[in-house]
């Protein structure tokens, strides 16, 4: 099988044989798009730092999300698993994408392992800073689900709100809010100006230099989001980019990502640090250009599984293990930073469970190339399916007719026939086939009589069948939802005067219309 890759445990070993297992830091972004980086291609080359990180490491094309939005990807990340397997979708439609808002009640399982649980075991400190998106109720939060330290917020800084109908989204350092957005944390929505890229750059700085100190391996989750619209940037930074406001998040970022790899270098740590960079979904084109980022010449963006809404920018950098100036045309995932990180550390991933991802080491140290498929869910729907150069769409839908009428539209200005379809359209009998090599904005099927056609299907519905065989799906975490369950009274807030009314519980059926 795809999964069980021959000689797995000699190439974990290789991972950790040049010394003592690393410190890994994760650099999720939020919304950034493929296209947004100038080793992408981006034009204006404001990406320094992370042009840099690519020369000095592997950059990775073929690198894919596990989901087209938020929570579910994050879920997918942090478990090793699909959504539909850990639970981050729904059923109250099909193939329809959803999320954490305030108003969920659901959020990550407690019978999902989280990666900062098993690398405790490994002596392992843990922190994440920003968007958390896995559940906003208490027993849903981070230091509950293995991390050490958080500062960051439970869900997206939408808003302001009134604190009436709806809650402002609350800060928290640790277990307890220190503020909300809006509040505390200012967010001016006018000029797009917001100090919190630079409040999370001090956190990670200040989390390195205290772990290097006391000689204590680290997790670092940097999970920044000011390039989720409302897209923001900090006073010095506005202004300053040849893209508007989205590019002056994408540069501040940047250099936010200079200033950590220097702190690496300055603790001399950097030659034992794992750090992967990545986004969480394809860019919101629906918030394009003034909020939102670009995806270079892939099909569609976020909401969507066509490439511009799955495939993300990646890359991997560790000074003296990884060889510098590397491209790997891999097929990767999210996922398999759960199974790479675990076997960095010397551990064994969990064995009670269907785990998604793979170990990428000896991608990572050898540049190898390791045969597997590529899943698109939208929802509770497996959409499409890449393996090799090929991706086979058994379901195409961006959105209803209704919304693009009210001016939604995922795919602007890419309208193509029977691919970017407004009606879900079922083509399990005879799936659409394209050649990302030769078409990478999935433009030109192949021709359903082509013997190219057969032979790439034979090969993909064997893969297809054996995973749905094998599909066991989690509970859906996000068919319900309450007003009651809003941030109205998180820990804390009784010290800070913040506490608010809560509304009586009258739950429902969440609508979710993409």
């Amino acid at each position: 099988m795809w999964r069980l890759m021959l000689g797995f445990f000699l190439v974990a070993a290789a991972g950790t044989e040049a010394g003592s297992a690393p410190n890994i830091i994760i650099l999720l972004m939020d919304d950034m798009g493929w296209g947004d980086l100038g080793v992408f291609g981006e034009p204006s080359r404001e990406t320094p730092n992370l042009d840099r990180m690519a020369a000095e490491g592997m950059l990775f094309p073929n690198f894919y999300t596990a989901n087209p939005l938020c929570s579910p990807s994050r879920a997918a990340l942090l478990t090793g698993r699909l959504p539909i397997r850990n639970g981050f979708y729904t059923t109250n439609a099909h193939a329809r994408n959803a999320y954490t808002p305030q108003e969920i009640v659901g959020g990550i399982p407690d019978s999902e392992i989280l990666l900062p649980e098993l690398l405790r075991k490994a002596g392992y400190s843990s922190k994440i800073v920003g968007k958390w998106h896995l559940g906003h109720q208490a027993h849903f939060h981070p230091m509950k689900h293995g991390f050490d330290e958080w500062f960051g917020a439970p869900n997206c800084h939408f808003g302001p709100y009134n604190n009436k109908d709806k809650p402002n989204i609350p800060v928290y350092n640790n277990s307890e809010m220190v503020g909300r957005y809006y509040e505390e944390f200012k967010i001016n929505l006018k000029t797009g100006e917001s100090n919190l890229t630079q409040i999370y750059l001090q956190e990670a700085i200040e989390f390195i230099g205290r772990q290097a100190a006391k000689k204590q391996n680290f997790l670092l989750y940097w999970a920044i989001d000011a390039t989720h619209a409302p897209v923001y940037a900090s006073r010095t930074f506005l202004g300053t980019s040849q893209r508007g406001l989205y590019g002056d998040a994408v540069r501040e970022i940047d250099d936010s990502i200079g200033k950590i790899q220097q702190q690496l270098h300055t603790q001399n740590i950097a030659n034992n640090t794992f750090v992967f960079f990545t986004s969480d979904n394809g860019a919101a084109l629906i918030s394009a250009p003034n909020q939102g980022g670009s995806n270079g010449p892939f099909l569609c963006g976020k909401e969507t599984t066509f490439e511009g809404g799955m495939r993300e920018p990646a890359i991997a950098w560790w000074p003296g293990r990884i060889p510098a100036g590397q491209v790997s045309y891999q097929l990767g995932t999210v996922m398999d930073l759960f199974m790479t990180s675990l076997t960095l550390a010397g551990l064994q991933p969990p064995t009670d469970r269907q785990l998604d991802g793979i170990d990428l080491s000896p991608v990572l140290f050898q540049n190898k190339i390791i045969s597997r498929p590529v899943f698109y869910y939208r929802g509770n729907e497996l959409m499409a399916v890449r393996f090799d150069l090929y991706k086979a769409h058994y379901w195409t839908w961006s959105n209803s007719w209704e919304e693009l009428q009210q001016g939604i539209n995922f795919c602007p200005g890419q309208n193509v026939t029977g691919v970017t379809t407004h009606d879900q359209k079922d083509y399990t009998i005879q799936p659409l086939l394209f050649h990302l090599g030769r078409d990478p904005g999935e433009r030109y099927p192949i021709r359903f009589s082509h013997q190219e056609y057969e032979t790439a299907m034979r090969k993909i519905t064997n893969i297809v069948q054996h995973h749905k065989s094998s599909l066991v799906p989690g509970e859906p975490q996000l068919n319900v939802c309450d007003q009651a369950v809003m941030n109205w009274s998180p820990p804390g807030c009784e010290k800070l005067g913040k506490c608010l009314k809560i509304p009586r519980s009258n739950p429902w059926k969440c609508n979710w219309p993409h």
